[in-house]
């Protein structure tokens, strides 16, 4: 096996790491161990954070999205450790690429996970996770977007896709255009996951934060 070959089966191996790491539903099993039933039968039927506060526990929403964005985070620095571990002339390229690779299919694990048979979540909380793992900066700017827009409109959705939609931007600004890239990929795929709340967006008819929403 020449030098491309190991390079490419590090890459792999980060790969697989972070989808398999972001595959883990913890909304899911957070309810469940709590006894707050099914998730998936409750609200919107999202395994994320906002879909448990529809619960009304609270606590299990906080730690849904502290244990979503965790595992975006994580699937990063494991990343950074091999590569420190390897060392950046020994992993070539891979250094550079090889942790957003691994955040990138940590949010692909949590929206297409192999244990919900290839479904799953929107992966905002997990995004949010690479970028403050990836660049802390954009990070921050990010969550701060989100901050301000869920205080202004009281809509995740709408707060998740502007921060989200505004990280290349950002990026740009604070990191580097492979970095700008990346986050691009993984806001088009927001937006993708969030096709039915924009259309209510569109319509006036998304529900604010909070609310309970009948299943």
């Amino acid at each position: 096996m020449d030098a491309h070959d190991n390079l490419f089966a590090l890459a792999a191996l980060m790969a697989q790491g972070g989808y398999v790491l972001g595959a883990i539903p913890f909304g899911l099993v957070l309810c469940f161990l709590a006894g707050a039933g099914d998730i998936r039968k409750i609200g919107s039927g999202n395994i994320g954070a906002t879909n448990v506060l529809r619960t009304g526990r609270k606590g299990l929403a906080l730690a849904t999205l502290i244990l979503d964005s965790s595992k975006g985070a994580i699937a990063v620095l494991v990343a950074h450790m091999t590569v420190n571990h390897l060392g950046a002339d020994s992993a070539g390229p891979v250094a550079t690429v090889g942790p957003l690779i691994a955040g990138a299919a940590a949010v692909i694990g949590h929206n297409y996970s192999f244990i919900l048979g290839f479904k799953g979540g929107k992966g905002v909380a997990t995004t949010l996770g690479v970028l403050l793992a990836t660049a802390w900066p954009v990070g921050v700017a990010a969550c701060l977007t989100w901050l301000v827009v869920a205080g202004v409109f009281r809509m995740s959705s709408l707060s998740a896709l502007t921060a989200l939609g505004l990280a290349p931007a950002f990026a740009l600004l604070l990191a580097d255009p492979l970095h700008a890239g990346v986050y691009l990929a993984l806001a088009l795929m927001a937006f993708y996951r969030h096709l039915d709340n924009i259309g209510r967006l569109v319509r006036g008819e998304e529900p604010r934060m909070g609310a309970k929403k009948a299943a």
